[in-house]
C-alpha cells in the first residue's frame, strides 16, 4: 500500500534554469572567440595553480556548488523510512547502475562506433568525463523536476539529502574503479584532492552556514538563497566560457565532437529514468514518488562533474568537454522525461 502524496508549493523553472541550454550554448560561442582571440588571458588563468587545482576554477566551483547544498537539509534523512522503496529504487540506481552503464555506453560509443571521428589522442579522457558525469548525482535541479511532475516533497528532499551523503564516501571509489575497468589511469591524489575541496569541505561549509541561518529563521535562509542563486549561475556560465576558450582549437576542428558525445549520455538519461519507473511500478510505489526517484535517478550534478574533470584531466581535456556536453542536453532531454511521466501516469496508476 502506497503512501498518500504531498504536494508542496515549489517555484517552477527560472529564467535562467528554463533556457540553461541557451545560455551554454552561448557560453560555447563565447568561450570559443575569446580563446582564439584573446590567447594569452587564457593561458594566464591555466598557470594559476596550486597542487594541480586551478585557483580561479576552485572559486567558481565553490560559488556554483556551495549554493546548492545549502538548500540541503540532513535532519531530513529520518523520512527515509517513509518512502523507502522510492529511495531504493533511486539508490540503485544512483549507484548501482548508472556509473556502470554510462562506462559500458562509453565503451560502445566512443571507444568503437565513433572512434574514427573523435581525436584519437582524447578517446579514454572521453570516457573518463562520461564516468564522472554519471557518478555524482543530481542535486540542486532535482527540486525543480520533483516539481514539475507533481513529486512528494518529504521524499525528495530525504532522497537528495542520502545521496549527498553517499557520494561523500562513494564517488572517489566508483570513479576510480570504472577508471581502472577502462585501462584510464587513476591519478588517486588527484582524486582524492578533488572529493575533498569540492564535496566533502563544501558540504562542511554549507551545512555550519545553514545551521547559522535557521538560528535566524527561514527568512533568514530564503533570503540567503535569493542572493546567491544567480550567483551560482553566473558562476557556472563563467567556468564554462573559459572552458571553452581553452577548447576552442578543437571544437572548431571537431564539430560533430559535442553531438557524438551527447548520444550516450541521452541514452543514459532515457535508460536510467525508464528503469526507475518500471521498478517503482512493480514495487508499487506511489506515483508521487516514482516521478521523482525516476528523475533523480537519471540527472548528473554536473557542477561537480565538471569540477572533477578540470581537476583530473585539465581545461584542454576531453573530460572537461564531455561533462560539459552533459550541461547542455541536461535541461531539455530532463524536461522530455518530465513530460513522459506527467503523460503515463494514468498507464503507471493502473492494474496493468
Amino acid at each position: 500500500m502506497s503512501i498518500p502524496c504531498e504536494v508542496a508549493a515549489k517555484p517552477a523553472m527560472n529564467l535562467f534554469e528554463r533556457f540553461l541550454t541557451l545560455w551554454v550554448a552561448l557560453c560555447i560561442v563565447a568561450g570559443v572567440a575569446l580563446g582564439h582571440f584573446l590567447p594569452g588571458p587564457f593561458q594566464a588563468i591555466g598557470r594559476l595553480e596550486l597542487a594541480q587545482v586551478n585557483l580561479p576554477v576552485a572559486l567558481l566551483i565553490w560559488l556554483m556548488i556551495i549554493p546548492m547544498l545549502l538548500k540541503i537539509d540532513f535532519g531530513a534523512l529520518h523520512q527515509v523510512k517513509e518512502h523507502w522503496k522510492g529511495v531504493g529504487v533511486t539508490l540503485f540506481i544512483n549507484w548501482g547502475v548508472k556509473p556502470f552503464s554510462m562506462a559500458l555506453l562509453g565503451w560502445i560509443f566512443v571507444s568503437h562506433l565513433f572512434k574514427p571521428y573523435l581525436p584519437a589522442d582524447q578517446i579514454d579522457s572521453y570516457i573518463a568525463g562520461l564516468i564522472l558525469l554519471a557518478a555524482a548525482p543530481c542535486t540542486a535541479m532535482v527540486f525543480v523536476w520533483s516539481n514539475l511532475t507533481n513529486g512528494e516533497p518529504h521524499f525528495t528532499l530525504s532522497q537528495v539529502a542520502v545521496n549527498d551523503l553517499i557520494m561523500v564516501f562513494a564517488f572517489a571509489p566508483i570513479v576510480g574503479l570504472l577508471l581502472g575497468l577502462s585501462s584510464i589511469t587513476v591519478p588517486w591524489d588527484t582524486l582524492l584532492l578533488s572529493v575533498m575541496l569540492y564535496i566533502v569541505v563544501p558540504v562542511i561549509v554549507a551545512q555550519a552556514w545553514r545551521k547559522a541561518l535557521l538560528a535566524r529563521g527561514l527568512q533568514a535562509l530564503a533570503a540567503t538563497l535569493a542572493t546567491l542563486g544567480p550567483l551560482s549561475l553566473v558562476a557556472l556560465l563563467t567556468t564554462l566560457v573559459l572552458l571553452f576558450g581553452f577548447q576552442g582549437e578543437q571544437i572548431i576542428a571537431q564539430p560533430m565532437v559535442i553531438a557524438m558525445l551527447a548520444v550516450p549520455i541521452t541514452i543514459q538519461v532515457y535508460f536510467n529514468s525508464g528503469l526507475a519507473y518500471w521498478l517503482n511500478k512493480r514495487l508499487g510505489v506511489a506515483h508521487c514518488v516514482a516521478g521523482p526517484s525516476a528523475l533523480i535517478g537519471a540527472s548528473n550534478f554536473f557542477e561537480l562533474a565538471v569540477a572533477a574533470a578540470i581537476s583530473l584531466f585539465g581545461f584542454q581535456s576531453g573530460a572537461a568537454l564531455a561533462t560539459v556536453v552533459g550541461v547542455l542536453i541536461e535541461v531539455p532531454v530532463m524536461l522530455s522525461v518530465v513530460k513522459i511521466v506527467n503523460a503515463s501516469k494514468g498507464w503507471y496508476e493502473s492494474k496493468v
